[in-house]
C-alpha cells in the first residue's frame, strides 16, 4: 500500500486557531506531511492566509479581507474564540512559507478566488513560491478553475488542482484534458458508488477533504487516496495503524 499524505486542513485545525502560525506549527509537530491554507489579496497587494472573504467569523474585525492592509489585518486577533490564542494573527503567506520551509512539509495553497476574483493573485502567488525556494512543494488549488488555468500558463511546471464540491461528469477526464495534476473532492462526493475508485485509477492525484473521523480516514487511506483534515494527528495514528 503506497503511503498516503496528510495535509493539515488550515493548519492542525482542531486544536489551534484556522490559519494561524501557531496551527501551521502544531501540524508539523502532529506528523502532518503538508499544511493546506487559504490566500486573498490585501488592499495594498500583499498575500494575505485567511479562509472567509469577511474577517466576521475567525477575527475580532468586521469587513472583507480585501478592504484592509496588511498591517490593519495583522492588528487584529485571528484566534477564532479559542482559548490560550487571543495573540494569533493573520500571517502573511511569506511568514507561513518561511515557517514551513525547514520542516520539509508539502503546502497547498488555495486561492480564494471563487467569490472575488483578486486581479494579479496568481502572479503574486507563483513569485513569492519560487522566491523563496517551495516551487517543488507547492500545490496550488482553487475553486475558480479558470484561476487554475492562469496558475498553469504562468507556470507549466507547477502542480496544480481542482478543488470542486457539486458532482461534475467526468472529471478525472476534465482535469486531464487541461492539463492539471490532482483532484480535491469534497468527503460527500467519494461516498457515492464507484467515484472514489474512479478519481483513483485516473492516475491523478487524490486529496479528499475535510476528512476527520477515524472511520473515514481508515476508509480513503486503505484505498490510496490522500487526506485533508483537520485533526493530523488522528490521522497520523490511523495511518500507523494501518502499517502494522
Amino acid at each position: 500500500m503506497k503511503q498516503v499524505k496528510i495535509f493539515a486542513h488550515r493548519g492542525a485545525s482542531r486544536y489551534a486557531p484556522e490559519n494561524t502560525l501557531p496551527a501551521f506549527a502544531l501540524a508539523a509537530e502532529q506528523g502532518a506531511d503538508g499544511i493546506e491554507l487559504d490566500v486573498h489579496l490585501t488592499r495594498d497587494g500583499r498575500l494575505a492566509v485567511i479562509h472567509d472573504e469577511t474577517l466576521d467569523r475567525t477575527t475580532d474585525g468586521t469587513g472583507r479581507v480585501g478592504e484592509h492592509t496588511l498591517t490593519e489585518l495583522q492588528a487584529l486577533c485571528a484566534g477564532n474564540g479559542m482559548p490560550g490564542f487571543a495573540s494569533a494573527r493573520i500571517p502573511a503567506l511569506e511568514e507561513v512559507l518561511d515557517q514551513v520551509r525547514p520542516t520539509g512539509m508539502f503546502v497547498n495553497i488555495e486561492l480564494k478566488t471563487s467569490i472575488l476574483w483578486y486581479p494579479g493573485i496568481e502572479e503574486k502567488t507563483i513569485e513569492l513560491v519560487h522566491k523563496m525556494g517551495m516551487a517543488d512543494r507547492v500545490i496550488y488549488s482553487s475553486f475558480n478553475h479558470y484561476s487554475i488555468e492562469r496558475v498553469r500558463g504562468l507556470d507549466p511546471q507547477a502542480e496544480t488542482a481542482y478543488l470542486y464540491s457539486d458532482i461534475i461528469c467526468d472529471v478525472e477526464r476534465y482535469a486531464a484534458a487541461h492539463g492539471v495534476n490532482g483532484l480535491h473532492p469534497g468527503l460527500w462526493n467519494i461516498k457515492m458508488p464507484g467515484f472514489l475508485k474512479t478519481y483513483l485509477d485516473s492516475g491523478l492525484a487524490v486529496r479528499v477533504w475535510t476528512v476527520n473521523e477515524e472511520e473515514d480516514l481508515r476508509r480513503l487511506m486503505q484505498a490510496g487516496a490522500d487526506v485533508i483534515t483537520n485533526d493530523p494527528a488522528l490521522a497520523v495514528r490511523v495511518r500507523r495503524s494501518l502499517a502494522d
